[in-house]
C-alpha cells in the first residue's frame, strides 16, 4: 500500500520520560509540599521533576545516543502522571510552563533530539473548563453535549456511587468526550494541530481505541500531517493494530507484542507472574527458540514494511514493572532483551533508567525518581546500553535493512539483517542470541543465505566466523549472551 512512514523514525532511539520523575531544576520554582526525591512513588504525591530539568540533563542523553525523547503528559493537570488533562493549551506551571517548554524544544532540536508528546483525547479531567461548568450549572450549562450525562446531580467526587456520566473505565476523575459533538472533536483537533506548530515532532496517543470512530483518526492525520508532514503519529495499542496501520490513521503503534516475545523468551520460566498479571499483554508464557522465533515472524509479517521498521518498539514503559523487575533482578535477561531490541526493525524505546539498572513494580512503583546520584547506577549496564545503541548507529543494516530468521532451536536463535542499495549488497549481518543457561558451539544453517567460504568478524563481541558446508560455524557463544557478525570487506 502507498502511504509511507516518518524517514527520521528509522533511525530514531527514544527515551520515555515521566517528567515528574526524571529530574528538577533549581530554576523552576517549587511549591513545600513534595514527596522526597529518593522516597518510594505514591499514587498521589508529586515529587517536583520538570522540563528545565530535562534540558539540564541533555547531555547526559546526548552522550547515551539519544535522538528522540517520549514525554508522557505535560498538559495542566493536577494529577502526577497528568493524564487528567484540565488545559490543553498550557503546560504545566510544575513543569515550568509553556516558557519551560519552548527552551526544552529548541534546546533538543539544536542537539538533533527530536520531541513527541502524549495526547490525551480520550478522556479530560474534571476540572476541565466545559466539564466544571456542568458541574457548577448542571443541566442549565451550554456545554452537556461536551460528555455523555446519564443523571442527574452528577456524582463526580463520591466515591460510593459510579459515576452517572461516561468515563474512563467508569473512574469519576476521568470524565469521557463525547466525540460525536462537533465542538468537541473540533477541540480536540485544534489541539493536535497547534502543538504541531509550535515545533513538536509528533504524538503519542493515549488509549486511542477507546475512540471508536475511524473518521476522527483520519481527520487527525490530516492535520496532523497537513501541518508537518514528517511527524510521528504512533498509538497505544497492546494488541494486533492492523486496523489503526493501514496508511489513514496512524504510522506505527507502541509494540507491546515485541514486549511480551522479549518476556517470554529471554526472562522465560523466571518472570515474576504477579507482576504482569492484569497487564495488556498478559498471559506471558515461557517459550523455546523455536516459538520465539515463530512469534517474531508473526510480528514481522503483520504490518506493512513501513509500518514495521517505524514501530515504537520497548521492553518495559510507566504502565508496566520495569523489564528487570519482572526478570527477578537477571540482568542477563535485560542485556539479551536490550541487544536484541536494537538489532530488530523499528525504533528502539528505553523507558527512564533502564540503561543504569533501575527496578519497579507495578503503577505506581514503576514511576521511581531517576537517581542522580552516580553511587547508585549500574556503570556495567550503562555502558553496555550505550554501546547496543552505538551498534545500531554505526550499521544501517540493523536499521533498514531486510530481516530473515536463519535458525531457531532450544535455547539459541539467529537471524540476519540484510541492506540493498540498487541491487547490490550493502551489508550484511547475522545476530545469533543464546538464552539458554549453556554456551553453544556455531553451527546456524546458512546455505541459502551466505555463499561457502564467506568470512565474518564480530560487530558485536570478539573473533571470527565463517560458511563452510553450508554452515556459520567457527565460535562458541557463551550462555545468555548474544554476538552480531558482519560479513567482512573484500580484503580484510
Amino acid at each position: 500500500m502507498s502511504f509511507t512512514t516518518p524517514e527520521w523514525v528509522k533511525d530514531a532511539i527514544f527515551y520515555e520520560i515521566f517528567p515528574d520523575r526524571f529530574a528538577y531544576s533549581k530554576a523552576v520554582p517549587k511549591p513545600r509540599h513534595l514527596e522526597p526525591w529518593d522516597s518510594p512513588p505514591t499514587a498521589h504525591g508529586f515529587k517536583g521533576g520538570d522540563l528545565l530539568g530535562i534540558v539540564e540533563h541533555l547531555d547526559y542523553l546526548q552522550d547515551l545516543g539519544i535522538n528522540a525523547i517520549y514525554l508522557t503528559p505535560i498538559f495542566q493537570s493536577t494529577a502526577n502522571h497528568r493524564y487528567h488533562t484540565y488545559d490543553y493549551y498550557h503546560v504545566d506551571p510544575l513543569l515550568g510552563g509553556d516558557a519551560a517548554f519552548r527552551t526544552l524544544l529548541h534546546e533538543a532540536h539544536q542537539r538533533g533530539i527530536r520531541i513527541i508528546l502524549d495526547g490525551v483525547f480520550n478522556h479530560a479531567s474534571r476540572g476541565f473548563f466545559q466539564f466544571n461548568h456542568i458541574l457548577e450549572n448542571g443541566a442549565d450549562s451550554p456545554y452537556l453535549d461536551w460528555f455523555i450525562i446519564n443523571g442527574w446531580p452528577l456524582h463526580a467526587y463520591d466515591p460510593q456511587r459510579k459515576p452517572n456520566y461516561e468515563a474512563w473505565w467508569g473512574l469519576h476523575a476521568l470524565p469521557k468526550f463525547n466525540i460525536n459533538s462537533p465542538e468537541v472533536r473540533e477541540f480536540l483537533l485544534g489541539v493536535a494541530r497547534y502543538w504541531i506548530g509550535q515545533g513538536i515532532d509528533g504524538w503519542r496517543l493515549d488509549v486511542p481505541g477507546e475512540i471508536k470512530d475511524d473518521n476522527f483518526w483520519r481527520e487527525f492525520r490530516r492535520r496532523v500531517k497537513g501541518a508537518n508532514p514528517d511527524a510521528y503519529i504512533v498509538g497505544e495499542i497492546w494488541h494486533d493494530a492492523r486496523h489503526w496501520l493501514q496508511g489513514d490513521q496512524f504510522d506505527a503503534v507502541m509494540n507491546y507484542l515485541f514486549t511480551k516475545a522479549c518476556l517470554s523468551f529471554f526472562v522465560g520460566r523466571d518472570l515474576n507472574p504477579a507482576l504482569v498479571s492484569g497487564v495488556g499483554y498478559y498471559p506471558v508464557q515461557p517459550t523455546t527458540a523455536e516459538e520465539f522465533g515463530a512469534a517474531i515472524d508473526h510480528l514481522l509479517g503483520l504490518y506493512l514494511p513501513q509500518v514495521t521498521q517505524a514501530q515504537l518498539n520497548l521492553l518495559d514503559s510507566h504502565d508496566t514493572a520495569r523489564f528487570l523487575t519482572l526478570a527477578r533482578g537477571d540482568e542477563s535477561a535485560l542485556r539479551l532483551a536490550m541487544l536484541f531490541m536494537m538489532c530488530y526493525p523499528g525504533a528502539p524505546c528505553i523507558y527512564y533508567g533502564d540503561e543504569i539498572g533501575m527496578e519497579g513494580g507495578k503503577d505506581p512503583d514503576c514511576r521511581r525518581a531517576f537517581p542522580w546520584d552516580e553511587r547508585k547506577w549500574n556503570k556495567e549496564l550503562l555502558g553496555y546500553v550505550r554501546r547496543c545503541i552505538a551498534l545500531r548507529k554505526s550499521h544501517p543494516a540493523l536499521r533498514r535493512g531486510e530481516y530473515k530468521t536463519l535458525f531457531a532451536q532450544g535455547g539459541l536463535y539467529a537471524f540476519g539483517r540484510r541492506l540493498l542499495l540498487e541491487g547490490f549488497t550493502e551489508e550484511t549481518l547475522l545476530c545469533v542470541f543464546n538464552a539458554s543457561q549453556v554456551p553453544w558451539e556455531l553451527r546456524v544453517p546458512v546455505q541459502d543465505y551466505l555463499p561457502e567460504g564467506t568470512v565474518l568478524h564480530g560487530a558485536w563481541g570478539e573473533g571470527t566466523a565463517m560458511v563452510q558446508d553450508g554452515h556459520l560455524i567457527g565460535l562458541t557463544v557463551a550462555a545468555r549472551t548474544g554476538i552480531v557478525l558482519e560479513v567482512a570487506a573484500p580484503g580484510r
